[in-house]
């Protein structure tokens, strides 16, 4: 069923619809954060509390390159619907959930669910949308996945206090609903060509232990024993992985991929957008709570001039790319920018002004801007139509892996740091030691940009693009 609308007006409220199902994923991710005393005071279990974000981000990283494989094959619009009544399903399980087992439970569903709406909406423009101009739109996009993402804590605080924690899951019925009805009748995706179909379960299945195992490997720094055992299971099934795709007829993850220069440039960039934004979210507010003394609301709030500047810098970076054709320009920019702010950031101590935190919140805000969704439209214009959703969940993928592992090591430092200091001098040098460390991975990151290999952004959306074919890097560096 479809609505009789011109096409520029269907693809304007189609966009907005998979900009709302978006939302309602970045928005989970984070939304519990404020909720988190409120939950434990009511279901209990302290001592499992981290695993109701963990739970989410994990399972949303290890199914994001499947819900892209399934797209490719099944349908992408199909398999984001299937995608959303999974999400809002889980969502309402959250809000009944009766102890916090059940609540890790149902989060790790809704987690699953997730990651089809990222990929899946980021893959939806990508075949609704030429890549010419595409750019305008992934910037709008950036600023979706921003405003999630800070705005998620106090959202979800607002929502505690005026309603309940339950409430923070069950407005997803309505607005999901609401989004699968609407993405039902406006999204008109150009039909998926019929093939021969074969699943790549032990691809998937193998792929999904390597990931859970990376991400799990992140939550037991100093314990020698657990460690040890998920980095062995995590190499093994990593290298297990490699060779069942190399002999796949339809590999989950296509190891060809990694073959092209600009995939594997912009997997490593996204990697380290990654580590950068969870980073200063994560740490910028504890120093500022506990080193200058702000509230928590405070500290949220000092964080809007980097929104802002994400906002602004996607919009332009978009935009430009969309009038020029010209795409190169914007990750050198965006991570010399990233690797300045927290260079600024390595510099904070209990005396700082706001106006220089804000001034290096607002630089690392600007090298984020110009390098997360433009990432996503480099690999999808490098890539022919039928891998768009592999491609987009790769970059998807490791933009989550770097910030949970950034976040973990990160934390690493901090405690380190602690040790043997008084609790301010600590934070300060541990504050110190993370950003100096996120800055060389900035300037790395930044060398790894010029190697982009700039083609002209494809005008229609089935053209076949240079890239995909010639792009290739030699195979002893794959």
């Amino acid at each position: 069923m479809s609505i009789p609308l011109p096409s520029n007006a269907r693809l304007r409220l189609a966009f907005a619809v998979l900009l709302l199902s978006m939302l309602l994923a970045m928005l989970d991710n984070t939304v519990v954060g404020t909720a988190m005393p409120t939950i434990v005071a009511e279901l209990g279990g302290l001592d499992h509390l981290s695993w109701v974000v963990t739970a989410y981000t994990l399972t949303t990283a290890a199914s994001t390159p499947i819900w892209g494989k399934l797209g490719d094959l099944y349908g992408r619009k199909r398999v984001h619907l299937t995608a959303l009544v999974l999400f809002t399903v889980a969502s309402v399980a959250c809000g009944f959930a009766q102890d916090m087992a059940q609540l890790i439970a149902f989060r790790a569903i809704q987690g699953i669910g997730g990651g089809g709406l990222v990929v899946g909406a980021l893959s939806l423009i990508g075949v609704l949308v030429p890549p010419r101009e595409r750019g305008r739109y992934q910037g709008m996009t950036a600023s979706v996945m921003a405003a999630g993402q800070i705005g998620g804590p106090l959202f979800g605080g607002l929502v505690t206090s005026l309603l309940g924690w339950r409430w923070n899951f069950y407005l997803n019925l309505p607005l999901g609903l609401l989004v699968i009805a609407a993405t039902a009748i406006v999204l008109v995706v150009p039909p998926t060509p019929r093939r021969d179909v074969h699943l790549d379960l032990r691809g998937a299945f193998l792929l999904t232990v390597a990931v859970t195992g990376l991400l799990l490997l992140t939550t037991t720094v100093g314990h020698a024993g657990p460690a040890t055992v998920l980095a062995v299971v995590t190499v093994g099934a990593l290298a297990a992985f490699v060779l069942v795709e190399r002999r796949s007829r339809e590999p989950i993850l296509p190891l060809g991929l990694f073959a092209r220069r600009n995939i594997l440039v912009t997997t490593a960039i996204i990697f380290v957008v990654g580590v950068v934004s969870f980073g200063t979210i994560t740490f910028v507010p504890l120093f500022q709570q506990n080193v200058q003394g702000a509230t928590a609301s405070g500290s949220g709030i000092l964080l809007l001039p980097m929104t802002l500047a994400v906002v602004v810098a996607s919009q332009l970076a978009g935009r430009l790319s969309s009038r020029t054709g010209r795409y190169r320009i914007f990750p050198i920019a965006g991570t010399l920018c990233l690797a300045a702010g927290c260079g600024l950031l390595a510099t904070l101590h209990a005396g700082t002004s706001v106006w220089l935190t804000s001034g290096a919140l607002v630089l690392v805000g600007f090298g984020l801007g110009l390098c997360t969704q433009m990432m996503t439209l480099i690999a999808q214009n490098t890539v022919p139509l039928g891998e768009i959703g592999v491609a987009t969940a790769n970059t998807t993928m490791f933009r989550t892996i770097g910030g949970a592992l950034g976040t973990s090591v990160f934390g690493a430092l901090l405690t380190a740091s602690s040790s043997g200091a008084t609790a301010t001098q600590g934070l300060v040098t541990g504050v110190s030691r993370i950003f100096i460390v996120a800055g060389a991975l900035s300037l790395l990151a930044f060398a790894a940009a010029w190697g982009i290999r700039e083609t002209p952004l494809r005008r229609a959306v089935g053209e076949q693009q240079p890239d995909a074919v010639n792009d290739r890097v030699p195979a002893a560096t794959v």
